[in-house]
C-alpha cells in the first residue's frame, strides 16, 4: 500500500510538471493609468504598446531566445487594490500571437483611475507571476509610470520583496508633464526616482520618455532588451546619490485636501 501512494504522489508530481510552460522569459507589462493620465495618453500607451509587439524587432528578439517564447501579461494599474488585466498570461511565440495580443491590448480604452501605488502594483506583479502557469529563465517586471508613489506601502519595501524572489524591476518613466492642475502631483526627475527607488534586480535599467511622441519607439527598444536580455550592457542606470523615497507620500500630505486626485 504505501508503495502504491508513493507511486501515485509521484505520478501525480509528474503530470503537475508537465502542466507548467517553459519559456524564456516571464515579462509583466505594468502600465500606468492613474488620474494623472490624460484619456489621450491612455490611448497612446495602449496603441504604442499594441504596435511595439507586432514589430519585427521584438519578433527577432523572441526568435534568438533559447526556446524562442515567452510568457506575457498587460496589466493597468493605479492605487494600492487597482489593478485591471487587460492581456491575461499568454504565450508570446509568433508574429500571429502578436496580433492577436496587439488586439487584446486596443480592444476598448478603460477610465482612468484613482492614486499612484507603484508598490501595489509590484506586489501584485510578484504574486501574479508566482501563480502563473509558466517557468521562465528570467522574470521581470516593466513598470510604467508619470508620478511617484503615493499610496500603500513604501516603494522601497515592496522593491526589496520583489528582489528578494529572483525577478528583476525595470522602469519606464513617462516625464511628459504639463503645467496643468495633475502637476502638483509630478516630480521633475522622476528618472532619478525611479531609478534609486523603483528598479533593481539583474541588469535593471529605465528608458525615460520625455515627448509622448517617442513612446512607441522606447517601449520597442525596451521591450527588445528585456526579451534579449541584453539590459545588463546596454540601458543599466544607477543611483549615484541619496533620494527621498517617500517624496510621492510627502507631496500627497501637502495637497490631500484637493479633491480630483491623480
Amino acid at each position: 500500500m504505501r508503495l502504491l501512494l508513493g507511486l501515485l504522489v509521484c505520478f501525480g508530481s509528474v503530470v503537475h510538471a508537465q502542466e507548467r510552460i517553459e519559456v524564456d522569459v516571464e515579462l509583466f507589462l505594468a502600465v500606468d493609468v492613474s488620474r494623472s493620465m490624460q484619456p489621450y495618453e491612455l490611448e497612446i500607451q495602449r496603441r504604442g504598446y499594441a504596435t511595439a509587439l507586432q514589430s519585427p524587432e521584438v519578433q527577432a528578439a523572441i526568435n534568438s531566445g533559447f526556446l524562442g517564447r515567452i510568457a506575457i501579461t498587460y496589466v493597468e494599474w493605479a492605487g494600492t487594490h487597482d489593478q485591471r488585466i487587460i492581456v491575461p498570461w499568454t504565450v508570446l511565440a509568433t508574429p500571429e500571437d502578436a496580433v492577436a495580443i496587439a488586439g487584446q491590448i486596443t480592444a476598448h480604452f478603460d477610465d482612468a483611475m484613482r492614486r499612484t501605488s507603484i508598490s501595489g502594483a509590484l506586489m501584485h506583479a510578484a504574486e501574479s507571476i508566482d501563480r502563473n502557469a509558466f517557468d521562465g529563465l528570467r522574470r521581470v517586471i516593466d513598470v510604467s509610470g508619470d508620478g511617484p508613489n503615493n499610496m500603500g506601502r513604501p516603494v522601497t519595501l515592496a522593491r526589496d520583496a520583489v528582489l528578494a524572489r529572483g525577478i528583476t524591476i525595470n522602469g519606464l518613466p513617462l516625464m511628459t508633464q504639463d503645467d496643468g492642475f495633475t502637476s502638483r502631483w509630478n516630480i521633475p526627475d522622476l528618472d532619478a526616482y525611479y531609478t534609486a527607488c523603483v528598479i533593481g534586480g539583474t541588469g535593471a535599467f529605465v528608458v525615460p520618455v520625455t515627448d509622448w511622441a517617442e513612446f512607441e519607439d522606447a517601449v520597442r527598444r525596451k521591450l527588445v532588451l528585456e526579451i534579449a536580455g541584453q539590459s545588463a550592457r546596454l540601458w543599466r542606470t544607477q543611483a549615484t546619490a541619496p533620494y527621498n523615497c517617500l517624496i510621492g507620500e510627502e507631496i500627497w500630505e501637502r495637497n490631500r485636501d484637493i479633491f480630483a486626485l491623480p
